[in-house]
């Protein structure tokens, strides 16, 4: 018979099992357990064949260290048998059976070299399940598999062939901490082997229901089956599902926090080979018709044969065997890990300090009642130190003596004895109860773990409880990463925080800041304000805007300058919550209060600006309220406040008026001006704080009340120079300064009167008078302004300048250089904002002779009266001066200039509107009477618009009657039939007046005079009179069309009136006459419609008295009513 090597080997076992003098080792591969010996001697040659040539060394010793030569080995096993080819694998499965390690890797790797890899031998050595055994530990009878002592093992490994053995010495000694490493990653593994074990028992274990019960069950169907742990998790899985799809997803969130040990993602979870059965609903409509078996359907799916139920307890036994084996194995590595520890305890005690009488084998952080404990690692030493005292107490603090039983029990049976003991230690939960905290470190490592837990599950209106807890142990654990995540929780600790809940957080923080210092708060709580900085709720980022200014004085000054102001910049321009940026303004000014950077003033300068000109109004008032004088207080300290700020100010405004010839931009003038009137305490702060007086000042009493009120407590003088005593002593001094040393060397005071003064009078100069906004505003700028800097500063340095520029003597009335002032707005300015500061009787004599002056001077002079009239609104808006306004013009009805009495009679109707009915009846319509009597007529014209005032403003009768009376002889008397000056003033005031007047003042009187003057001025002769009155006509009916007419009056003076209109401008106004058909076309449509049917009711009298769009609304409201027509009549019946 021919040689036959039996190393040309098949490269499988399938190749094998086609020879029939060849036996296939059928066990199971090492990674699954040790195969037995074969049957037979797969090893035997033929006999007369050579001893082979083996390609491994002969000389390799086994890892057993018997020493015992492969070569010899193969030569004996295969000399007695017959011819026989023995496969690749068998020789690789003999190899790992019998612990030859480095051979049968040497063969691995020869192997890989000539192209023909084992599957075998690659799966069992890319498994580092086979090398993770303890040296020390023998393996167990039936798992041989896994490598024995010698093999050294390294730390981390994923494969053997990773292993780099020259690093490591070949007694494998190693040093103790990486030993712990090594031990932990084992330990790790156990456990998840031990979990996977159990995941393989559950559908058997699920299957083991006793027969007994089932029949108990099946016999008395009203003893419900108790539910299976499968069973469970599969609802579990459905009921989730279900919720998910059907927007659920807070039940579902909820859900699966309370079933925590469950993978609600992965069907796999729930077991192994579980099928997954049809959702909730398909099982609701289905559950009327038998569904297909479990049992039957994972036979299906999986394809393997059904076991019996022999197989399926002997699989059980074998698993349940194999737990114990690994339990056991784990028990003894966390005796050797906490051996391993308190040796490291140990050396580490002896290096720094003399060795205690006893170990504290926990660091003395915790005393674990528990029997295996898990390795603790180090902490990072924190950042606030323990005090001496209370570390020695620790230190010195006996350990706790227990009686020993005197027994010779094995820790091992005494370890399993005690097991017996139902204590929760495994869960997270049980191990932070089991350790009870021994210093004040470990309660802050032990708050640090639990508080992340905790926070979730109080509800949300008792979270600020919290915030005492989680601030403290931010404070003091010494992680890093738990501090942040405890800040992290801070923050996020509400959904929307309310202001009380904001409030607490903030004293939080600040509390917080105060304790750990700048360097901190700069690493740990600005991290937080900048995560949230665009969150989505506006309570969250209303939090980080009150946290910047909050936190403020306790960060480093280069970061509060730099990126605190940028993040509160950022904030101002591109969030959209009113009340966020409310917040922001209001944290910059307390930035502003802080910072010392002189770079910063542009920044700030422009964050006023922008903010002055957001469109909330409540931001604008925080901008007053915060940011203007905590910037005004710093450029103060910088020196900058009268050299910069305010000249900057006044520049703005002084280019705006510019721009604005052809239309002024009363918003940004008013939002300069506004700025400016809340510099002005701290202006006038800065005047006395360098006056010459100041370091002669000495402690007084309380302050004159002199200050007008200060929007904010920052604008108060008195918060500024420092004390209320100190202020009024200051006051003092100034007062006597001014009235009798003068000012010379006080420059602060200078600027003022020599370049803010002037300046700002030049400004009022500019403003357009008809403006009342405008006027406003400066008026308000020069009643603080004088009434801050007192009344003597005003008598001697404020009103002389605006008397220079007005110059109201007698001999300028003429002089054509002297009245344009008069007609600008410093009159008014002047009589509104500087002469009312003051309220005693020379003041207001003052005024009153003001007032009388400038009318009689413009009246004279023919100038317009606009500023007159804006100084009357002004002051006629305050009921205060009205007796002084009354005074004014009663001068002016007495006045023996008919220029002066006609002023007089104009400047009533302005006043008419704000004074109350008493003093119109007592004071004005006397004068206004005796002014109609007057012997000028152009005095008695110019009391007509006064009294149409008087019809559309006043209620009583007896007044009105009067006035009727008066309005009635102008119209009738003959003397007036032809004052076309007197006609065209009647007109006029009519179609101002008439929709606003009394309705029956309207029907009875101003339309039928109205008819009356239309067609009298068809017969006008004179044709630019005629057009005067017809044009006036028409704006009157215009007007008056909108009201609601009556019918008689309609017919009988509305229509004719604008028929004799049309008639005139047929003539003189083509395009008017186009109009007035159209008006009187639809007027007459409404008559005709009145009595089409006697159905409609007042239905059609009220579609006659209102236009086409006023008919559509009334007849779709009308719609909506059922009752009778008689009762709808009733609707447009006026009140006599």
């Amino acid at each position: 018979m021919a040689s036959v090597n039996p190393f040309n080997l098949s490269d499988s076992e399938e190749e094998a099992e086609r020879r029939p003098n060849e036996t296939v080792d059928t066990e199971r591969s090492p990674s699954d357990g040790a195969p037995g010996p074969p049957p037979g001697n797969p090893f035997s040659p033929p006999a007369d064949a050579e001893p082979p040539t083996l390609l491994l060394s002969s000389n390799r010793t086994s890892p057993s260290g018997e020493g015992i030569s492969f070569s010899a080995a193969a030569t004996s096993a295969m000399a007695g048998s017959g011819e026989t080819r023995v496969s690749v694998d068998v020789i690789a499965a003999q190899l790992l059976r019998d612990q030859y390690i480095l051979t049968a890797l040497e063969f691995h790797t020869e192997l890989l070299e000539a192209g023909r890899e084992l599957p075998r031998l690659r799966d069992y050595f890319s498994n580092p399940g086979n090398f993770e055994r303890q040296s020390g530990t023998p393996p167990a009878k039936d798992q041989v598999l896994g490598p024995g002592g010698p093999l050294n093992r390294a730390g981390s490994i994923s494969t053997l062939d990773s292993l780099d053995f020259a690093r490591y010495s070949d007694d494998g000694n190693r040093e103790s901490d990486e030993r712990v490493a090594v031990l932990e990653f084992e330990l790790r593994k156990a456990k998840e082997t031990i979990q996977a074990l159990r995941a393989n028992l559950t559908q058997a274990a699920e299957s083991e229901v006793p027969s007994q019960e089932r029949k108990n069950f099946k016999s008395s169907p009203e003893i419900q089956e108790p539910i299976r742990p499968l069973e469970k998790r599969a609802l579990n899985f459905l009921v989730n599902e279900y919720l998910l799809k059907n927007e659920y997803k807070l039940s579902s969130i909820t859900f699966s926090d309370e079933n925590d040990d469950q993978d609600f993602e992965l069907w796999d979870d729930v077991g192994l080979n579980i099928p997954k059965p049809p959702d909730l609903l398909q099982l609701y409509r289905n559950c009327g018709t038998p569904l297909p078996s479990p049992r039957s359907t994972a036979d299906v799916s999986v394809g393997k044969p059904d076991l019996s139920q022999q197989q399926q307890t002997e699989v059980v036994q074998e698993l349940e065997y194999q737990i114990s084996l690994l339990n056991n194995e784990k028990q003894s590595l966390a005796e050797q890990i906490k051996k391993l520890q308190s040796e490291i305890q140990t050396l580490k005690r002896t290096v720094s300090s003399p060795p205690p009488a006893t170990l504290d084998l926990d660091n003395g952080q915790y005393i674990d009642i528990r029997g295996v404990s898990e390795p603790e690692t180090d902490p990072d030493p924190p950042s606030t130190q323990i005090t001496s005292q209370s570390h020695n107490k620790l230190k010195s603090r006996p350990p706790v003596q227990f009686d020993k039983p005197n027994r010779k029990l094995s820790p091992a049976f005494q370890q399993a004895l005690l097991s017996f003991c139902r204590m929760c230690s495994d869960s997270r939960l049980g191990a932070e109860v089991s350790r009870i905290a021994d210093s004040e470190e470990s309660v802050m490592l032990m708050l640090g773990r639990c508080l992340p837990h905790i926070v979730p599950n109080v509800l949300l209106a008792k979270r600020e409880e919290l915030i005492p807890l989680i601030l403290c142990t931010a404070c003091l654990h010494p992680e890093p990463k738990e501090r942040d995540q405890l800040l992290h929780i801070l923050f996020n600790l509400i959904k929307r925080p309310d202001d009380e809940q904001r409030q607490m957080i903030l004293t939080g923080c600040v509390a917080f800041a105060r304790h750990v210092g700048p360097t901190r708060v700069e690493a740990e709580l600005l991290p937080q304000c900048w995560e949230q900085i665009n969150h989505k709720y506006p309570e969250r980022r209303l939090l980080v805007a009150e946290s910047c200014g909050a936190l403020a004085p306790y960060l480093p000054k280069e970061i509060r300058s730099s990126l605190v102001l940028s993040m509160l910049q950022q904030m101002l321009t591109e969030d959209k919550a009113d009340m966020v940026r409310e917040a922001v303004v209001k944290s910059l000014g307390i930035i502003m209060g802080y910072i010392d950077d002189p770079d910063k003033y542009s920044q700030g300068f422009e964050l006023m600006l922008l903010s002055l000109g957001d469109p909330s109004e409540r931001v604008v008032s925080a901008v007053h309220q915060v940011f203007i004088p905590a910037f005004a207080a710093w450029t103060t300290e910088l020196g900058t406040l009268h050299t910069a700020l305010i000249p900057s100010l006044l520049a703005r405004i002084e280019k705006l008026l510019m721009q604005g010839e052809h239309g002024l931009d009363e918003h940004k003038l008013h939002v300069f001006l506004s700025a400016l009137q809340s510099l002005i305490p701290p202006l006038f702060a800065v005047v006395l704080q360098n006056a010459p007086f100041t370091s002669r000042a000495k402690l007084h009493g309380d302050i004159p009340r002199r200050f007008p009120k200060p929007a904010s407590p920052l604008q108060d003088v008195a918060a500024i120079i420092g004390s209320r005593e100190m202020l009024s002593a200051l006051l003092l001094l100034y007062d006597h300064q001014l009235e009798h040393e003068g000012t010379t060397g006080w420059d602060s005071l200078l600027w003022v009167v020599n370049q803010l003064l002037p300046q700002l009078i030049e400004i009022v100069g500019r403003i357009n008078v008809t403006s009342s906004t405008c006027v406003h505003e400066f008026s308000r700028f020069f009643w603080r302004f004088c009434r801050t800097f007192g009344k003597i500063f005003t008598n001697t340095k404020v009103k002389p300048q605006f008397q220079e520029i007005l110059r109201l003597s007698e001999e300028n009335v003429d002089a054509s250089a002297g009245n344009g002032i008069l007609t600008k707005a410093t009159v008014p300015i002047y009589a509104t904002g500087v002469l009312t500061c003051y309220n005693q009787e020379e003041d207001r004599k003052l005024l009153v002779g003001f007032l009388e002056d400038v009318m009689t001077t413009l009246s004279l002079s023919h100038a317009p009266l606009d500023s007159l009239k804006a100084s009357f609104v002004e002051l006629g808006a305050n009921p205060v001066y009205h007796e002084l306004l009354l005074t004014v013009l009663w001068y002016g009805v007495v006045h023996t200039s008919a220029l002066v009495r006609c002023t007089a009679a104009r400047m009533f109707e302005l006043l008419v509107k704000g004074v109350n009915e008493t003093l119109v009846a007592q004071r004005v319509v006397p004068a206004l009477i005796t002014l109609s009597s007057d012997p000028e007529i152009s005095v008695r014209i110019s009391t007509i618009p006064a009294f149409g005032t008087i019809m559309e403003t006043v209620t009583q009768k007896e007044l009105l009657e009067r006035v009727k009376m008066q309005l009635a002889s102008f119209l009738e008397d003959p003397q007036y039939q032809d004052q076309h000056s007197l006609h065209m003033e009647i007109i006029r005031t009519f179609g101002r007046v008439g929709p606003n007047a009394e309705p029956r003042f309207r029907d009875e009187f101003v339309l039928p005079h109205l008819h009356k003057l239309a067609l009298a001025n068809n017969s006008q002769a004179v044709e630019s009179k005629r057009i005067d009155i017809a044009t006036q006509l028409f704006e009157a009916y215009s007007a008056l069309s909108c009201c609601f007419i009556s019918e008689e009056v309609m017919v009988n003076h509305f229509l004719p009136g604008l028929r004799c209109l049309r008639t005139d401008m047929e003539q003189l106004s083509p395009e008017h006459e186009v109009i007035l058909s159209s008006m009187i076309k639809e007027c007459e449509i409404k008559v005709e419609n009145r009595g089409m049917a006697d159905a409609q009711g007042s239905m059609s009298i009220a579609s006659s008295l209102v236009g086409e769009d006023a008919k559509t609304k009334f007849l779709s409201k009308m719609g909506q009513l059922t009752t009778s027509g008689a009762m709808l009549a009733n609707v447009f019946q006026r009140k006599k």
